[in-house]
């Protein structure tokens, strides 16, 4: 690197770093210092709204002072008519602060319904193909804990059971790439403050505000349980308290697994005892989605009602002999045995 550009260089570092003599932004970036603890290079995703953006600033500081690389990518949904020229002003915003950062547009054939939820999931995927292509492990996001809050209610209303209400955490692995969420302990006014102070602009998003959504109808309706006492305090107590109740089932799950089932990774094939099924429901019900995840090489299990439905005619079954298929997976239950094998695609 030539004199010249380590003199930029050092004047943007320079820049940056004085933005922390505002107390209030030096003690946000001080709680976040705290909560990532990170020492690899990663990948931020950008969306222009104040959380994405007070997460960039966050982690431009830190890896300055970590010597880490990071990458920002603002993901172009092409959901919305004016999508392109704000992902444009987003990356103009960085640019005028000295942090670089990429486009990416989602072409293709966009969903009619469950928007939201399907644009989410192809952001991961666009992300995580990038992390790969770099040879970096780590995706940040700028989820805070209203997300967690409201999350939590809308995993409710579609009747998720203990693991699907706690596991939305701080990381989470995807395709071997870990997916970090560093601001989950964050408050919205604080990333809003921050944006505000160092970006003075951010988008919003009219689909937050717009009830034909699940996530606006949900957000408007955890405002009115914080209004009666269901503060932040309180549902972090809650959480902690399911995830106490989560571990004990997992350890359980673990046993069933260890004394009740074989899996030969070589050959790809489980096979599980009848007491492996002689256990409480939400031990099988676990242990048997784990199975199939594994033998069918799933990254996620098949739907609830789908494995229930299984495990039911196992259980009830008096044939000597029954195949069942489910998640690339076939089942063959023989006398007082099942065997898990992966399906053959002709």
């Amino acid at each position: 690197m030539s004199l010249k550009n380590l003199n930029v260089k050092s004047k943007t570092h320079k820049y940056l770093l004085n933005s922390l003599r505002d107390k209030r932004v030096f003690h946000i970036y001080k709680k976040f210092e705290r909560n990532f603890k990170c020492n690899q290079d990663f990948i931020v995703a950008v969306s222009g709204g104040p959380d994405s953006l007070a997460l960039t600033f966050l982690s431009k500081i830190y890896s300055i002072k970590k010597s880490l690389k990071v990458k920002y990518f603002i993901i172009d949904h092409k959901l919305r008519k004016n999508s392109s020229s704000e992902a444009q002003s987003v990356k103009n915003l960085l640019k005028q602060k000295s942090i670089n950062a990429s486009i990416i547009k989602w072409n293709g054939i966009k969903p009619k319904s469950n928007v939201q939820s399907l644009a989410r999931e192809k952001r991961y995927n666009i992300l995580v193909d990038q992390a790969y292509k770099l040879n970096i492990k780590n995706i940040l996001t700028g989820h805070h804990w209203e997300d967690l809050y409201e999350n939590f209610f809308i995993r409710i209303s579609r009747g998720s059971g203990l693991n699907g209400l706690v596991s939305f955490g701080k990381t989470i692995n995807k395709d071997k790439i870990k997916i970090i969420r560093p601001l989950l302990n964050f408050e919205k006014k604080d990333l809003i403050y921050l944006t505000n102070n160092f970006f003075k602009y951010y988008i919003d998003d009219p689909s937050n505000e717009d009830d034909k959504f699940q996530r606006a109808r949900i957000r408007k309706l955890t405002k009115s349980l914080q209004a009666e006492g269901l503060d932040k305090k309180k549902f972090f107590l809650t959480i902690k308290n399911l995830k106490d109740s989560n571990e004990t089932i997992n350890f359980y799950v673990k046993q069933n697994l260890m004394d009740n089932s074989f899996f030969n990774k070589k050959k790809n094939i489980a096979f599980l005892k009848n007491e492996f099924f002689n256990q409480p429901h939400e031990v099988i019900f676990r242990s048997f989605s784990e199975i199939i995840k594994s033998v069918g090489r799933n990254y996620y299990s098949p739907r609830g009602k789908k494995i229930d439905r299984i495990i039911e005619i196992i259980k009830i079954s008096t044939k000597s002999s029954v195949k069942l298929t489910l998640g690339n997976c076939l089942i063959n239950k023989v006398n007082q045995s099942i065997i898990v094998t992966k399906e053959q695609k002709i």
